[in-house]
């Protein structure tokens, strides 16, 4: 927040060039794919399969975008799905303790946004990802943490001096506007769009199938998470690595992959079936009772 009004006051009196622009939008795909494609679609629900140098790229990505080291998020993103808007849910917008009216509202959508990561952790790494603590190279790059984190503010930073020493603009000035932009606002951008998921996606929007708890698909964020946005399609299909199930539900992550895919540097890429989209639809017709044979 202060690297935004820094920004902004900057901004007012000397503009921003297309250097800090580019940093900005480069830093926020890159480290919100890494977020979406990695930390979520890979890492938690392990909708596709990857080899060493895309594994370990893309959870350093997920890193430098500072929420939480990799194992931390994937053990709290399970255990969302555990308990989704129930007791037990880390970031559910409709808990009893949250209050009723418009005031409940308010207080269930800031604790989902981002009042619950001020509470304690509550669920326990052996728990619930002893699949990834047996991953040598995953335990190290959650380890590492901090030094991603680091590297997330360092790397724009100095792409920003060199891109003002490339247009003639000082170095130095490029450093501390690469900084702001590519580092902390992006940073902020970042979160906000990702804490959206939790508290938009869960209050507004639509719900084509049956998942069993609020989540709702939302086209703004759809869009702006990059794919995370279609959040009752996840619930219903939680290890789909598609998220946008419809030819317009604009999914950049799944690109993505579907690139990766192509390129044969992912496989296993799990979608679902028609038939099981169809079967999950709100207005479809209860499967009938399967008849044992009394022979």
């Amino acid at each position: 927040m202060v690297g935004l009004v820094v920004g902004i006051v900057y901004f007012w009196g000397n503009g921003v060039s297309w250097p800090q622009l580019a940093l900005m939008t480069v830093m926020y795909i890159a480290t919100g794919m890494g977020i979406t494609v990695g930390y979520h679609r890979l890492f938690t629900h392990k909708s596709f399969s990857a080899g060493p140098v895309v594994t370990s790229a893309i959870g350093i990505l997920g890193s430098m975008a500072a929420e939480g080291s990799l194992l931390r998020w994937c053990a709290a993103h399970r255990r969302h799905h555990q308990f989704s808007d129930h007791d037990g849910d880390p970031h559910s917008p409709h808990l009893h303790d949250h209050g009723h009216g418009l005031r409940g509202i308010i207080s269930g959508f800031y604790h989902a946004h981002m009042g619950w990561i001020f509470d304690p952790p509550g669920e326990s790494l052996d728990r619930y990802v002893p699949d990834l603590i047996r991953d040598r190279r995953i335990r190290r790059i959650s380890e590492l943490f901090p030094l991603w984190v680091a590297l997330g503010f360092v790397i724009p930073a100095l792409l920003g001096g060199l891109l003002n020493l490339a247009i003639g603009a000082p170095f130095w000035t490029g450093v501390f506007l690469g900084f702001i932009w590519g580092g902390l606002v992006r940073v902020m951008v970042v979160h906000h769009i990702t804490w959206s998921v939790n508290s938009v996606c869960h209050i507004w929007g639509s719900q084509p199938y049956r998942s069993g708890d609020e989540s709702r698909n939302n086209v703004v964020v759809g869009v702006l998470a990059l794919g995370e946005g279609w959040h009752n399609n996840h619930h219903a299909f939680p290890t789909s690595a598609r998220h946008g199930l419809e030819w317009w539900q604009f999914d950049s992550s799944w690109m993505v992959i579907r690139g990766l895919q192509a390129l044969g540097l992912v496989r296993n890429v799990r979608v679902p079936t028609a038939e099981r989209k169809a079967a999950k639809l709100r207005n479809a017709p209860p499967a009938a009772p399967k008849i044992r044979d009394a022979a």
